[in-house]
C-alpha cells in the first residue's frame, strides 16, 4: 500500500541515502538536473525494491520547481520533502551558487508550502559554511530570510561583486538557507506541516571529493584533524537525522537548523582552527 509520496531533490549520495530510509512503503519522486545521475540513481532505489518516479528539475527556474511541486501532488499525499541540490565553490561560479544554492531553496520552500500534506515534514540539507562566518548584518539578514523569493537576487547584498568569490558566495547561501527555513516553518505549519534545516560537515560524497582535491584542501584536512570526530561523516549519518527530523518523534521541531559537523564550528569558536591556515 503507498502510503504518500516522499519528494527527493537532489539524486547524489545523500539524497539517495535519506530516500532509502525514509521511502519504504512510499512513492519516491527523485529530481535532479542530471538526466544520467537521476536515471542510475533511480534505478539503483528500484533494485532495492523503491517504487520511483523520475522528474528533470532545474531547481534555479521557478517554473520548473512548480511544475516538480504540482506533479508530486498529483502522485498523492506529499509526506516527505528532501532538498539536497546544490553545486560547490569548485564547481561553479559566484552567480551559478547564487542561483542554485541560495534562490533554488527559496524556490522549493515555496513551491512545496503550497502542496505538502498536513502532518508532513521537509528538509533542507545546507552546510556547516553557514556557520563559519559572523552574522550578517540584521537588515542583510532579515532580507534572506523573508523577501520574496522572486525579488531574491535583486537584494543589493547579493549583487556578484558584493558577494565576492564562489566560496563566499557558497557560505552566504548556506546562512540563508537557514534563516529561510526559520521563516518558511510559519508558512508550512498553517498547511499542519513541518520544515527544519541540516548543516552537515565534510560528508564523504563526489562533491566533497572534488572540494577536498581542490585549492582549500589543505584547510579540509585541518578541519578533519582538528574536529572532535577526527573523521568525516557518512551519507547514511545525515540521512539516520533526516530521517528523525522527518518522523514523528520529532514532531515539535521545526524552523530549526541542526549542525552535523563533527565539531569542526566547535573546533573553529573554540580557537583551535583557523579558516585562514596555520
Amino acid at each position: 500500500m503507498n502510503n504518500g509520496v516522499t519528494v527527493v531533490i537532489g539524486a547524489g549520495s545523500i539524497g539517495l541515502a535519506i530516500a532509502r530510509h525514509v521511502g519504504s512503503g512510499q512513492t519516491v519522486l527523485l529530481a535532479d538536473l542530471n538526466d544520467k545521475t537521476l536515471e542510475t540513481a533511480a534505478e539503483q532505489l528500484r533494485d532495492q525494491g523503491h517504487e520511483v518516479v523520475t522528474r528533470t528539475t532545474d531547481v534555479s527556474d521557478h517554473g520548473s520547481v512548480a511544475a516538480l511541486a504540482d506533479g508530486a501532488a498529483e502522485l498523492g499525499p506529499v509526506t516527505h520533502v528532501v532538498h539536497t541540490a546544490g553545486v560547490s565553490p569548485v564547481q561553479a561560479s559566484t552567480e551559478r551558487i547564487l542561483h542554485v544554492d541560495l534562490l533554488g531553496t527559496a524556490l522549493v520552500l515555496d513551491e512545496f508550502a503550497r502542496v505538502v500534506a498536513p502532518g508532513g515534514a521537509g528538509v533542507v540539507i545546507s552546510s556547516m559554511a553557514g556557520h563559519m562566518f559572523s552574522p550578517y548584518a540584521p537588515d542583510v539578514e532579515q532580507a534572506l530570510a523573508n523577501t520574496p523569493a522572486g525579488d531574491l537576487l535583486a537584494l543589493p547584498a547579493l549583487a556578484p561583486e558584493t558577494v565576492g568569490d564562489s566560496g563566499a558566495a557558497y557560505g552566504l547561501s548556506k546562512r540563508a538557507n537557514a534563516l529561510r527555513v526559520q521563516a518558511e516553518a510559519v508558512a508550512w505549519g498553517k498547511r499542519g506541516a513541518r520544515i527544519n534545516c541540516i548543516s552537515p560537515g565534510i560528508i564523504l560524497t563526489p562533491l566533497a571529493r572534488d572540494e577536498m582535491s581542490g585549492p582549500a584542501a589543505e584547510g579540509y584536512r585541518r578541519m578533519v584533524e582538528t574536529c572532535a570526530a577526527q573523521r568525516v561523516g557518512t551519507p547514511d549519518e545525515v540521512a539516520h537525522l533526516a530521517a528523525f527530523l522527518l518522523g514523528p518523534n520529532a514532531g515539535f521541531i521545526t524552523g530549526a537548523d541542526v549542525l552535523a559537523d563533527g565539531g569542526v564550528i566547535a573546533a573553529l569558536r573554540a580557537g583551535q582552527l583557523s579558516l585562514t591556515g596555520g
